[in-house]
């Protein structure tokens, strides 16, 4: 019997099968005390985006754990969702009112474009979920959370009063990264730093009343219209006579302190320093132990404000254009040096940030980081691999406050309010309705919303209910791993630890399993700039959801980018086929009634121990490959076993007694064969689970579904030593046999008597007990053992095997007349290649006119075809003596 169609055409069951697991509820999760529990919350998409690459290698790894461990029998939660991503989603918006409306947003006003950014989320947003559907995700969809649903938006406002009331959120002006496109505050992890080729341009500061001047060197000219001092080390000698006195500004003539600092380096640069504390974070930080003021210089979109005299209005790249030449001509450019230097970024659109001082939300770092640290080191919380601790310890040591508030309307509004009466602040849940110090009613909330990693830093316990005490919560907090690239373990992942542990007081996750990017075949990152982007989507529709996961799998080591090359597609497919195509051979030959192990175990062969036995081997190492995160490897011993033991060796075992008469070998086939696939089709379930699901109910007597079946189990007692070493003997004298008849081009109906010599008597009982399998697979007609190799006819070819010497008599082989009149071809054809050779390289008009590397290359072939034929040569006359 055999219910699976002839082709394998993944389109035909690949959404019928997910239908089908959901229809079942094999994905949801509950609280249930008879079992473990497993958590991963998946990070959430954002509901601007479309599944790329990264995406579905982040998503297939941890869809492959958690199928994993669904098969242990864990109770396993994989928590869905997508966050708001307020600036990607802002600007989304902005870009379609625009569009349609032909209007701003702020023209159109917050409440009808919030309206406007919540129809944008249930039109668009949902896009993404239903693409990771197709990918195989295992979520517990009855579950999906999203960033600003009530729940989590809850758990926003409580985080933040909490906080605030520990004094570890304030208010303050302080020095941030501001975005001039997005318009926007950045926190220092939304900022990406490349390093750029610039200029350092050194500019004469005029000592007043004297004829000195400081020599100052500057990357962006455009801030000196906001210094407001210049700083030297104290124990530089050079300038110890100036501390004190005043610089002039040039272009704005504004008299300058010239202050001594530790921090100013006279190794680097001239060693005098221009302080300008609004736009640079190291000067602010001068600035505030001297007292000096803050001039911020530019607007909001990075043009000249009004402080900036006749500078006003320009550009900040137009005004230092400006700038340097006024400077030029003033004589007060000293010089140009070309210099490499690191420029921040933000993250989003690649605007090159401005540093700023504004009134902006701090969380105070300092307490909250160093709980973190101590999780880390001591292993509350486990990296794989373990070197990427030492990133997230980094950024937590050197961790500055972080600026939450952000300039955008789209995102969780801060929880604080301002009375318009006496200017009195207050934090709270609800909307007060007068001001608690004056008892004005006249209330305004603050316009900002939050950083986004505010809101997903709560992911892993605000999804299951915090702050209220859920049952989900308390089962599956702390959650297992966290499966993530390395790009985001600052973003995100450091994020989550301080939360989880200030809120909840454990740890959110035991272990953080870090993969690398998907770049391209050239080892490029994946970019529209580019043009190099692969779409998942068009994959599935081309090759199927197994064979993307597969090549996305194969070869992947934790930490470690992965190239992705189109043609290992074309193999994953191929291997999806070949088990597809072992199984419709193994069902055809299956009868209706279940077979039990008691039946055949008395006649089980040394080819059915030995294939259980190496299930037996393969299960121990691809379960600890699991354990350990190494789910490249653990894929890769699946195939290894799959393709080449079962397919090419096992099913090619089975074959004579399937078609043989014997009624207990042949259950003892069908029982080996069966059982042998049912296994492995739940060892590659987590990779590949389309095709598994399909092939597992296609099986006669099938039970329930593979997704909950138990996984394999090692067994100590299953080991057989004794049959794998018999079964490795025979295997690797049928390969030696096969590879002589191949080298001398024996057609494979051609049968050749084997003879073998050895002095173990277990070799010779090895080799007679696998007679059916060399008759059947290496082309033998008889096995001959011989006391001496004298018995050996002299032209009989021969291989080494372990204990022993097998040979095959020529004469079994060939047909020594035809072959010699091969022979006597191949020898007419090479005296005319070795003619021609010698005739063009004794051409004069060639071998002066041509390349020297072609005429080398003539040589070359002249010297292989005098090689070869001197083997034919040979040849010839060893087989002519037969005749």
């Amino acid at each position: 019997m055999n219910n699976l169609p002839k082709n394998y055409d993944p389109k035909e069951f690949e959404d019928r099968i997910y239908q089908y697991w959901m229809e079942k509820d094999y994905f949801k999760a509950q609280a249930n005390p008879e079992k473990d529990p497993y958590c991963i919350v998946l990070p959430p998409p954002n509901i601007t985006g479309q599944l790329h690459l990264g995406h579905a290698l982040d998503h297939t790894l941890q869809d492959v754990l958690i199928r994993f461990k669904r098969m242990q029998g864990f109770e396993t939660l994989w928590q869905p969702g997508t966050d708001h991503a307020s600036i990607a989603t802002e600007v989304k918006v902005v870009e379609k009112i625009k569009a349609e409306e032909g209007l701003t947003k702020q023209e159109l006003g917050r409440e009808e474009f919030l309206k406007r950014a919540w129809q944008w989320r249930d039109e668009y947003g949902r896009v993404i979920v239903e693409q990771m559907k197709r990918l195989g995700n295992s979520c517990d969809w009855s579950r999906e959370r999203f960033t600003m649903d009530q729940g989590c938006s809850d758990a926003v406002t409580e985080v933040f009063i909490q906080l605030y009331e520990k004094g570890l959120i304030y208010r303050g002006n302080r020095i941030i990264n501001w975005c001039p496109e997005c318009k926007t505050s950045l926190s220092d992890a939304e900022v990406e730093h490349e390093d750029k080729e610039g200029h350092f341009w050194h500019i004469k500061y005029p000592i007043k009343d004297s004829d000195e001047f400081l020599e100052i060197a500057t990357t962006r000219p455009e801030t000196m219209l906001g210094d407001t001092a210049i700083a030297v080390n104290p124990e530089d000698d050079r300038y110890k006579h100036l501390i004190g006195k005043t610089a002039i500004l040039p272009l704005v003539n504004r008299e300058l302190p010239i202050i001594a600092d530790d921090y100013v380096d006279p190794e680097f640069g001239t060693g005098a320093v221009k302080i300008t504390p609004a736009h640079d974070p190291n000067d602010f930080e001068i600035g505030l132990r001297h007292d000096l003021p803050q001039i911020v210089v530019m607007k909001e979109d990075a043009t000249i404000n009004a402080k900036g005299g006749k500078y006003e209005g320009m550009g900040r790249y137009e005004a230092r254009k400006q700038i340097v030449k006024d400077l030029e001509d003033l004589g007060l450019l000293v010089h140009v040096k070309e210099r490499s230097h690191s420029v921040g970024q933000c993250y989003r659109c690649d605007t090159v940030v401005e540093p700023m001082t504004s009134d902006q939300w701090f969380v105070k770092m300092g307490p909250l980081a160093a709980p973190a640290i101590e999780a880390v080191k001591n292993s509350k919380i486990k990296f794989i691999p373990q070197r990427f601790d030492k990133i997230y310890l980094h950024w937590l040591e050197n961790i500055k406050d972080w600026c939450i508030s952000r300039q955008l309307w789209w995102g969780h509004r801060i929880p604080a309010y301002y009375c318009e009466d006496c200017g009195e602040m207050m934090v709270s849940k609800e909307v007060p309705t007068s001001c608690k110090k004056c008892e004005g009613s006249s209330i305004k909330q603050d316009e900002d919303v939050l950083d986004t990693w505010f809101s997903s830093a709560l992911w892993p316990f605000s999804t299951l209910g915090w702050p209220e005490k859920t049952k989900e919560l308390e089962y599956f907090y702390p959650t297992d791993v966290l499966v993530t690239g390395y790009d985001i373990i600052f973003f995100w992942v450091v994020r989550m630890a301080f939360s989880g542990i200030e809120f909840m007081k454990e740890v959110p996750f035991k272990h953080v399993f870090v993969h690398g990017l998907v770049r391209d075949a050239q080892g490029r990152k994946m970019s529209k700039s580019l043009g190099n982007g692969v779409d998942p989507l068009e994959i599935i529709d081309q090759y199927g959801a197994d064979a993307l996961r597969y090549t996305l799998v194969t070869g992947n080591s934790p930490g470690n980018d992965i190239r992705f090359h189109m043609e290992r597609l074309e193999a994953s497919r191929n291997f999806a086929n070949k088990l597809w195509n072992a199984t419709r051979f193994v069902l055809m030959n299956l009868d209706e009634e279940e077979i039990s192990l008691q039946q055949v175990e008395d006649h089980l062969n040394i080819a059915d121990q030995w294939i259980m036995s190496r299930l037996n081997e393969v299960t121990r190492e691809v379960t600890e490959n699991m354990e350990k995160f190494e789910l490249g490897l653990a894929l890769q011993k699946t195939y290894d076993f799959i393709w080449s033991e079962y397919c090419d060796w096992y099913i090619e075992l089975a074959k004579n007694r399937l078609y043989g008469d014997e009624a207990n070998k042949k259950k003892a086939a069908q029982y080996t064969l069966t059982y042998v696939l049912e296994s492995i089709l739940k060892l590659l379930h987590p990779f590949m689970p389309f095709i598994t699901e399909e092939i597992w109910q296609s099986i006669p007597n099938f039970k329930d579904s593979v997704i909950v079946a138990p996984w394999p189990k090692y067994k100590e007692e299953a080991k057989n030593y004794q049959a794998e070493e018999k079964m490795n003997l025979i295997m690797e004298a049928i390969k030696n046999i096969r590879n002589l008849r191949a080298e001398m081009n024996v057609v494979p109906s051609r049968k050749a008597k084997l003879m073998v010599w050895t002095s173990k008597e277990e070799v010779k009982t090895v080799i007679q007990e696998g007679e059916q399998y060399f008759v059947a697979l290496a082309g033998i007609s008889e096995i001959q053992f011989v006391s001496n190799k004298e018995e050996v006819p002299s032209d009989a070819v021969s291989t080494v095997v372990q204990g022993g010497e097998l040979f095959l008599p020529l004469e079994d082989l060939i047909d020594v007349a035809k072959e010699i009149e091969r022979l006597q071809k191949e020898k007419t054809k090479l005296e005319g290649e070795i003619k021609r050779v010698k005739g063009k390289l004794s051409n004069e008009g060639f071998t002066k006119k041509a390349p020297a590397h072609l005429i080398e290359e003539e040589r070359q072939k002249g010297a292989k075809y005098e090689e070869m034929l001197h083997t034919v040569l040979e040849r010839i006359e060893t087989l002519s003596k037969k005749k």
